[in-house]
């Protein structure tokens, strides 16, 4: 059976983060991803490192695999219309550029529109196509700060904070991916075949993000507290120390807290009027609280885990990422997967999270060296090794 994105061919124009993280998951769900890079320079996160691996920074490698890698320069006319004649055989073009420059160099949608009307055009900006902010850059811990993340994130008493990850991209790369998905199979169902242009932004995608602190501000339009590892509507919903560590505790429903009262010993805190409900919980969860780390110290963090987990009730460890990918949880999914890289050599990566029965996601590229496949991608569409030559010599290449 042909992989689910077979015959669908991509040129990803994007860098960084969020474009890349998007092209890669159609990569590995089997479309054609044709990385196009600046000459001698490429994406830029090749150079975000340490660590690097084979010359690439590792940044690079969590995001470009299953990608042929082109160099062309897209500032000479030339560079521009080998572009076009990529465009003119591809399903989806992404690109992240800043405000206005594609359109600078006739190659925003509407120009390449014309030379291709089933073309799929995937705009990834930091703000969007309208508004005060449109012709700013976006970087995903700016965006963390605007979008009110760092102000919800942190101690109580402590500073805002940034989530660990870059999850403003992340997101954005997610939400991008879908879209265009649900453009393709638009397409299919037209009769013209005809694409579309597709448009997320950073700033948009973190508000989404907010889910239901969002929700919960635009009800009552109270601001939300930070509260730490704990949560802002579920207690107790939080680490505690134990005896040896700490412990991850997650208890959603009255039922769970008080199958959890009963094996700690504490029943009487389920029957207590304070803490019976959940929301009673959140109320005077500054009473509850102390109550529970006192007993959360009785027991070294494993022997709460293995009563807890016997009993449904929501717990796990804080794993430090060695202890992560040890766990024999982690080993049975078979996530990390090993690649041979051409400078690297085995290079360990985490594959895709999407199990499919009949068409799995899979890889077949190493994330590419810089131009790797300019040759071979030229060849398919008919250039000489002498016409490539002359190419490199003007600087197209």
């Amino acid at each position: 059976m042909p992989k689910a994105l077979e015959g669908v061919k991509i040129l990803d124009l994007s860098r960084i983060l969020a474009g890349p993280y998007c092209t890669q998951i159609l990569g590995d769900l089997g479309a054609e991803i044709i990385k196009v890079e600046q000459p001698g320079l490429g994406d830029g996160s090749r150079a975000w490192g340490p660590p690097f691996a084979g010359g690439e920074a590792a940044y690079y490698l969590c995001v470009n695999r299953n990608k042929r890698s082109i160099t062309l320069n897209l500032k000479k006319e030339k560079g521009r219309d080998l572009l076009r004649k990529l465009v003119k055989e591809a399903d989806v073009l992404v690109e992240n550029f800043k405000f206005g420059d594609m359109a600078s160099m006739g190659l925003d949608y509407e120009s390449l529109n014309k030379l291709n009307p089933s073309l799929i055009y995937c705009t990834i900006s930091g703000y969007g196509s309208v508004g005060p902010y449109k012709e700013r850059p976006g970087y995903d811990f700016v965006l963390q700060a605007e979008t009110g993340i760092m102000s919800i994130t942190g101690e109580a008493e402590g500073d805002p904070m940034k989530v660990g990850v870059a999850l403003v991209d992340i997101t954005t790369g997610l939400y991008a991916a879908n879209a265009i998905l649900a453009a393709l199979f638009a397409r299919e169902r037209s009769p013209e075949k005809r694409g579309q242009k597709v448009e997320v932004s950073l700033y948009e995608c973190a508000l989404a993000w907010l889910a239901n602190i969002a929700s919960s501000y635009l009800v009552t339009d109270k601001l939300p507290l930070r509260y730490g590892n704990a949560h802002a509507t579920v207690v107790p919903y939080q680490p505690f120390h134990t005896a040896d560590t700490s412990i991850a505790v997650g208890i959603g429903t009255d039922n769970q807290f008080a199958k959890f009262c009963k094996l700690a010993g504490c029943s009487e805190l389920a029957e207590d009027p304070r803490f019976k409900e959940n929301q009673n919980r959140v109320r005077n969860r500054e009473m509850l609280v102390p109550l529970l780390q006192a007993i959360f110290l009785n027991r070294p963090t494993a022997e709460w885990l293995k009563l807890m987990i016997a009993t449904d009730i929501p717990a796990g460890a804080i794993n430090t990422l060695d202890r992560v990918f040890s766990d024999p949880h982690t080993l049975a999914l078979e996530i990390v997967k090993e690649i041979e890289h051409p400078t690297a050599g085995i290079l360990k990566v985490v594959g895709s999270p999407i199990h499919m029965s009949e068409t799995p996601p899979t890889i077949k590229y190493a994330p590419p060296l810089l131009g790797q496949h300019t040759a071979q991608i030229l060849a398919e569409l008919g250039y000489s090794p002498l016409q490539m030559e002359e190419l490199k010599n003007e600087g197209i290449l």
